[in-house]
């Protein structure tokens, strides 16, 4: 079977010591017998079938069972645990432990809809059925895309095996099998230097690569050797962050904290017996830089999960959902929308991204599903807490002209304290107890209620 054979973006296996090796194998590779229908038949029809249980799916699931009834929403996905993944960046710095951030799918899952633990496996939206690891054929009305990313360490020569060595010093905080051991690497290394990196390519949570380096330098700073160690940020981007308006403002943090940029510079091997990492100008192709390190944390390169990417009738040339920005209907099937990171949208893919599109989507599907027109539309809102330290966070929040959209009536493109704890404490239980239920539709009305607040100058 090599249906969701690559991490996908709710994770697919995790390396919690309590869990043997086959039950992650299990959970990786779910067979048949473990679908939660218990009693398994050929084909199934729904109003709404929803492929993906991840910030979006659930979401949306929730919203739309609630309004369509029970039993008329199918939500297929394989993972048996859904991970809060905004918390993996904490997580690498030691602030945060990964059990406290994953919960069993089917208690975030709405109890309205019908959940099948497989994997979709092939879609055909000319006949509006999807097939699934299990054998099954869904046969849906309208279809929501929610399958978020696959993490594609294979695509660079060397990492994964770099990753596997035990107490090595090559790391990662985007998937639950390495983020534990970030914090490891920070403890272990002494001198040298540490190497964080940024693909070529869209990315879940574009802001992460830079927080745990701010972290790291901050962590040795704490214990005394930083000045022992040299803080590498080598990203493919042309600039530091997307928004200028943030990016000014990081610029001098990263400045002051002796930190390297490098931009345009993309990692293409890891040679891990020799601690060497290669890179390549990505203006220059051919041109590469071999780099020591004493510590590297790389960011693997993503994209829409295989199955998805198959369907050439759904995707556009770079493999994601072909959707109309603003409604996030499909340009061609009109029973057909996508939420999250697998949408074609050009925003910053973040869950509060999702968040901010899921009251769009659903307004939009119940409109399909009513005869009627279409009003709701996405103006490309992300957030982007950018945490720069143990105490300090800048929240990031535009659209899509990359205009700041900011929620508070202060400054936000400044490191504050306040910012950390509500990034740290506040936001977790905001989206366990408010955005997976689909009560949490992002903070424009919050927004609107602080703006009688906000001077001239923040406006």
């Amino acid at each position: 079977m090599n249906c969701y054979s690559r991490l996908a973006p709710t994770i697919r296996w995790s390396r919690l010591q309590h869990h043997t090796q086959q039950s992650i194998l299990n959970e990786r590779y779910p067979v048949r017998q473990i679908s939660s229908t218990q009693v398994h038949f050929d084909r199934h029809d729904c109003k709404v079938l929803v492929v993906g249980g991840g910030s979006g799916g659930c979401a949306l699931a929730a919203k739309l069972s609630n309004r369509l009834g029970k039993g008329q929403v199918i939500v297929l996905e394989p993972a048996e645990r859904h991970y809060y993944q905004p918390m993996f960046t904490l997580i690498g710095g030691g602030m945060k432990r990964l059990e406290h951030c994953h919960k069993p799918m089917a208690d975030v899952l709405p109890k309205k809809a019908k959940w099948m633990r497989e994997a979709a496996c092939e879609f055909d939206p000319d006949n509006n059925t999807v097939k699934t690891s299990g054998g099954n054929t869904i046969k849906y009305d309208m279809l929501l895309i929610a399958t978020g990313l696959q993490l594609n360490y294979e695509k660079i020569p060397g990492l994964e095996k770099a990753l596997s060595v035990p107490d090595g010093n090559v790391c990662s905080i985007y998937s639950p099998l390495y983020v534990e051991h970030v914090f490891d690497c920070l403890r272990k290394i002494s001198g040298g230097n540490a190497i964080f990196t940024f693909p070529h390519c869209p990315i879940k949570c574009a802001g992460a690569p830079q927080k745990i380096a701010y972290i790291a330098d901050h962590y040795f700073r704490k214990v005394g050797k930083r000045d022992d160690i040299s803080i590498t940020y080598n990203t493919a981007l042309p600039v530091l962050f997307g928004v200028k308006h943030y990016a000014d403002a990081l610029w001098p943090i990263m400045k002051k904290r002796n930190i390297t940029v490098n931009t345009c510079r993309n990692l293409i091997e890891v040679k891990h017996e020799q601690d060497i990492a290669v890179f390549e100008d990505v203006n220059k192709p051919g041109e590469l830089y071999e780099e020591k390190y004493s510590m590297l944390h790389a960011v693997p390169p993503m994209s829409p999960p295989d199955e998805l990417t198959r369907c050439k009738q759904l995707v556009n040339d770079d493999g994601y959902v072909d959707v109309d920005k603003f409604t996030l209907q499909h340009i061609k099937y009109k029973n057909v929308f996508a939420i999250g990171d697998s949408s074609s949208t050009p925003n910053s893919k973040t869950a509060a991204a999702a968040a901010a599109q899921s009251p769009v989507v659903f307004d939009n599907m119940m409109a399909v599903i009513e005869g009627k027109p279409l009003t709701g539309s996405y103006d490309g809102y992300a957030s982007c807490p950018l945490v720069t330290g143990y105490h300090t966070c800048m929240l990031a929040e535009f659209d899509y002209n990359l205009t700041p959209l900011e929620t508070f009536p202060v400054a936000q493109n400044k490191e504050r304290y306040s910012m950390f704890i509500m990034k740290k404490d506040f936001m977790p239980l905001l989206y366990w107890k408010l955005m997976l239920p689909g009560y949490w539709n992002g903070p424009a009305l919050m927004r609107n209620m602080l703006s009688v607040f906000k001077s001239k100058k923040h406006k």
